[in-house]
């Protein structure tokens, strides 16, 4: 109850739908992060996309149904399993555009809906990637409430992810003996 009359009084950062004074309408919530990385975009991109490494770098999955090797693409549907729900969630893979941006959605419990966008940008400082979070039902200020703590890591995970296999791809260079 206490709870309850918290996410009443101060709401996360939301945008309402327009029906918001109608008592039957959907809350929904958006926010986006971004992170910067010195890992280059087709490192970033194969990160993303690997769907059975997945649970390496997201800090909300345990693990994922995809089989070794299978990457993301549009209509792509399969399950993962978070680490504090002990149900599976569907994910659908909703757009896929290269090297650029990925778009899926999610379907934890009925009465909730995510959407998540990840965007990749290449600039002069490096790579930023931009996560884009919006919640859509009934529940979403529930669990905007649990989700936002983990949503504004999400960024600065995948660049570490990206920078960690950056680093561990490259081969430790040997001194060449100098000839004179």
């Amino acid at each position: 109850m206490k709870v309850f009359r918290f996410l009443r009084r101060q709401p996360p950062r939301s945008i309402h739908s327009p029906q918001a004074p109608n008592a039957d309408a959907k809350q929904s919530f958006y926010q986006t992060y971004q992170a910067l990385s010195s890992a280059p975009v087709e490192t970033l991109w194969q990160t993303l996309i690997n769907l059975a490494d997945l649970a390496s770098w997201h800090p909300l999955i345990e693990s994922t149904n995809a089989p070794r090797g299978l990457m993301a693409k549009p209509g792509l549907i399969y399950r993962v399993f978070p680490r504090w729900l002990p149900i599976p969630i569907r994910i659908f893979i909703e757009r896929v555009s290269p090297h650029e941006l990925i778009s899926v959605r999610l379907f934890p419990v009925p009465g909730l809906e995510e959407r998540v966008v990840y965007r990749l940008d290449s600039t002069v400082w490096g790579t930023r990637i931009s996560y884009s979070i919006s919640l859509r039902g009934w529940l979403s200020p529930v669990a905007w409430s649990v989700l936002r703590p983990f949503a504004s890591r999400m960024a600065a995970a995948i660049a570490r992810a990206a920078e960690e296999a950056t680093t561990t791809a490259l081969p430790s260079q040997k001194p060449s003996p100098e000839v004179w």
